[in-house]
């Protein structure tokens, strides 16, 4: 009986690995990806499926564009094209092997962003679970692992860099987002990013250097508008620190941080009727925190 069983587990096996290796066969297909502007891109990863072989195999275009799809077995394949920075395509060709197949030509568009495939998301949420779990240098081997498989990534290096930020290691952490700036320019994170190293490190004056060349309009995040005040604020620099706690409170009305900052800004510039507007306002949102009883200390004593 035994040996019956240990018989029919080797055949099943066999099987099973048979039928791992059934899309593989004569057939052939050419292709050539381009963009819009009908400009060849290379490095387009094009994962090939062959639904009732359960199976299949991926391919990269050239510089040229073009891509050369072979030994596959006659059916329908499944046909998806990534690269990042482009939509997902997803087609179905049916192959042949007896005859040629005509050739494949598929535009693909540029788009703003990330495109996430299935796999690189899965690959991302799992590093981005470290980093909320504050295992830091786990998370930034999972990030590196992406950007080795999908170098083109650039933003993750963004990822890289709020992990070693997190870890107080800003040279490293400045080094990751200049690494964004190189292919992103004017990202509005990176370079608030880089201001922050330098701001850690007590470099004030440096770090307004890389804040300022942030279109102020242009920012919309009250954390980042907060950070910024705050550097103006420590070199004493009120009138600047001002507008920008005022932009972080228009943009969230009961950001907390940016409604105490701007309540003392107000104060060291002994405009007192809108520092007590402002800490009136405070207390609306916050009524009964520790800083709420500093908040009441100044009330008292901006009213008398």
């Amino acid at each position: 009986m035994k040996k019956a069983i240990f018989l029919i587990l080797c055949v099943a096996l066999a099987a099973s690995f048979l039928t791992a290796q059934d899309y593989k066969g004569k057939g052939r297909v050419n292709g050539l990806v381009l963009d819009q502007d009908n400009k060849p891109i290379e490095g387009v990863r094009i994962k090939l499926f062959l639904a009732k072989a359960n199976g299949g195999f991926e391919v990269v275009t050239d510089k040229d564009g073009k891509f050369l799809a072979a030994w596959m077995a006659s059916g329908n394949w499944d046909f998806d094209f990534q690269k990042i920075g482009y939509e997902i395509k997803k087609i179905v060709v049916e192959i042949a092997e007896q005859r040629k197949n005509p050739d494949i030509k598929m535009i693909i568009k540029k788009v703003e962003g990330l495109v996430l495939s299935d796999e690189l998301k899965d690959l991302l949420n799992k590093a981005n679970a470290l980093f909320d779990q504050k295992n830091y240098a786990a998370a930034i081997e999972g990030y590196t692992a992406v950007l080795t498989k999908y170098p083109e990534a650039t933003i993750i290096w963004q990822n890289v860099g709020n992990a070693y930020f997190a870890e107080d290691k800003y040279d490293q952490a400045e080094e990751a987002y200049k690494k964004v700036l190189e292919k992103m320019p004017t990202s509005v994170e990176a370079i608030t990013a880089v201001g922050n190293c330098y701001a850690n490190r007590g470099q004030n004056e440096k770090a307004l250097e890389w804040y300022n060349k942030i279109e102020f309009d242009k920012i919309k995040d009250a954390t980042v508008l907060y950070n910024i005040g705050t550097n103006y604020y420590n070199l004493s620099k009120f009138e600047d620190a001002l507008k920008c706690y005022k932009r972080s409170v228009e943009v969230q009305k009961d950001y907390l941080d940016g409604l105490y900052q701007l309540g003392l800004t107000y104060t060291n510039l002994g405009r007192k009727a809108e520092a007590i507007a402002t800490f009136e306002q405070y207390m609306k949102f916050d009524p009964d925190s520790p800083r709420s009883a500093q908040v009441k200390g100044f009330l008292d004593y901006l009213k008398k």
